[in-house]
């Protein structure tokens, strides 16, 4: 397989050789090459200027050339390819920071540095060896065996940027890989030093082992290093199981885990999946033993999405509209199950349908996955009455047109029609009125809305504007 075969790579080794500076594919480009996976962010490292083979490269090919001065490096965009020109470095850190103390260096000092060997691999440019690989770590090896490894001794590569601990274990999640035991170790002694970290950048992480086909393997992982207790506490504290009276409940960890695996396999909407891992999130805190029922775990929905602002602001996830959304599905995760469990009544779909919104699906998606039993029967059952929830769901949305619920009836309408003021009896109407049509009282519509608008306006006391 000809790994270089695109123009892109002619024209830098061109450019290259009339500047006299030797040039190397690196990286993630070349590790996705043995790995068969399409790639493309394509990373150029120079024994020289980068910026300056950049200029070049991007003059050739007519586009234009982002610069970033303060870093020595430079961006430019071909096609749908994104290639960043860098001098080959060599690094040293301070204990507090993992900001390195940057030097020019060779080839061989830039992969040194790299985090896993499996990304410290690369292709020569030059005319003389064009296409050769350079892999002094052994990490095609490592691709072959399927492991992560540090190309130095791993004390020195996690202690000198602990970001690559959390990274280890979000590429042993996302290519399914184990991480060699010395590095496991060497991640246990240095977890501390994430402490030095942004927020950002480690969120950044979780996100893409959250994103990663089976993410159990990234949380067991970040469990079993000591990482998850400094990153997301409130997870850990899910672990283990109680008994009361020879009663126990399962261990809410790894249910949750199970839960997130499960809806993996089911969408790879990053915020579902936050929803997700969070929606047990306040258990801890709710459980309680009550003798003759058992473990309870009353309003664990509830304080849940409470929890979920605090949790994403401690992460420095957005606190915007998707947050938002995951603290809707956490406190509504509950509401589908006691659909099952009751009749399922049009009253409480429209309910469901209202407090949802074009949300309903990815709750149905959470709520499937939330059924972990290991019983066969139990989990058939299950899926088959969320069936039946699911076909009311569409009836009663193809009837009432409830999912965007607007009230027929507005509060600048009710003013207008009795001349008042914003007031307490506006909201008292409004409110009547939805839950009328919720209840399947009167249909969604203006004219019947109007009647149950007067009526209620009456028993408050209220005069149309043409009676006064």
């Amino acid at each position: 397989m000809n790994f270089l075969d695109k123009k892109i790579f002619t024209i830098i080794a061109e450019e290259a050789q009339k500047l006299n500076m030797r040039a190397f594919v690196i990286g993630g480009y070349v590790r996705d090459c043995f790995l068969e996976r399409k790639s493309n962010d394509i990373d150029i490292v120079i024994e020289g200027s980068g910026i300056e083979l950049a200029e070049r490269v991007a003059k050739r090919l007519k586009v234009k050339v982002a610069v970033f001065k303060n870093f020595g490096t430079a961006m430019l965009k071909y096609d749908d390819i994104e290639v960043e020109f860098v001098g080959a470095r060599k690094e040293s850190y301070r204990s507090d920071s993992r900001k390195p103390i940057v030097e020019n260096g060779t080839l061989e000092d830039d992969q040194a540095r790299r985090d896993f060997t499996i990304n410290a691999l690369a292709f020569s440019l030059q005319k003389e060896d064009y296409g050769k690989l350079i892999d002094p770590f052994g990490g095609v090896k490592d691709l072959q065996q399927g492991i992560i490894r540090t190309p130095l001794e791993p004390d020195t590569t996690y202690s000198d940027d602990p970001l690559r601990m959390i990274r280890a274990i979000r590429f042993a999640s996302q290519l399914s890989f184990k991480i060699v035991p010395e590095s496991i170790e060497s991640i246990k002694r240095n977890k501390e030093r994430i402490n030095i970290l942004s927020k950002e950048r480690i969120s950044d992480e979780l996100s893409k082992i959250i994103l990663s086909p089976k993410p159990s393997v990234g949380f067991q992982l970040l469990d079993h290093t000591g990482l998850l207790e400094l990153i997301l506490p409130q997870l850990v504290k899910l672990k283990g199981v109680e008994s009361m009276d020879g009663v126990g409940h399962k261990d809410n960890f790894t249910h949750t885990l199970q839960v997130l695996d499960n809806l993996a396999q089911k969408s790879d909407n990053l915020w579902l999946r936050w929803a997700a891992l969070l929606h047990d999130i306040a258990k801890p805190q709710t459980k309680n033993y009550e003798p003759g029922t058992g473990w309870t775990f009353h309003g664990h929905e509830y304080l849940g999405s409470k929890m979920i602002p605090g949790i994403f602001q401690q992460l420095k996830l957005p606190l915007n509209e998707k947050m938002k959304y995951v603290q809707k599905l956490v406190l509504l995760h509950l509401r589908p199950i006691a659909l099952v469990q009751d009749e399922v009544s049009d009253s409480a779909v429209r309910r469901l349908l209202f407090e949802a919104g074009d949300d309903i699906d990815d709750l149905m998606l959470l709520c499937e996955a939330d059924i972990t039993s290991k019983n066969r029967k139990t989990v058939k059952k299950h899926l088959a009455n969320f069936a039946l929830v699911r076909e009311k769901l569409v009836q009663v949305e193809e009837k009432d047109a409830i999912r965007n619920f607007k009230n027929p009836i507005s509060g600048e309408y009710i003013m207008e029609h009795y001349g008042i003021p914003p007031s307490k009896e506006v909201g008292i109407i409004k409110e009547y009125i939805k839950d009328s049509i919720l209840d399947g009282i009167i249909a969604n519509n203006f004219e019947e809305a109007k009647i149950l608008m007067e009526k209620k306006a009456g028993e408050l006391g209220l005069v149309s504007k043409e009676m006064k």
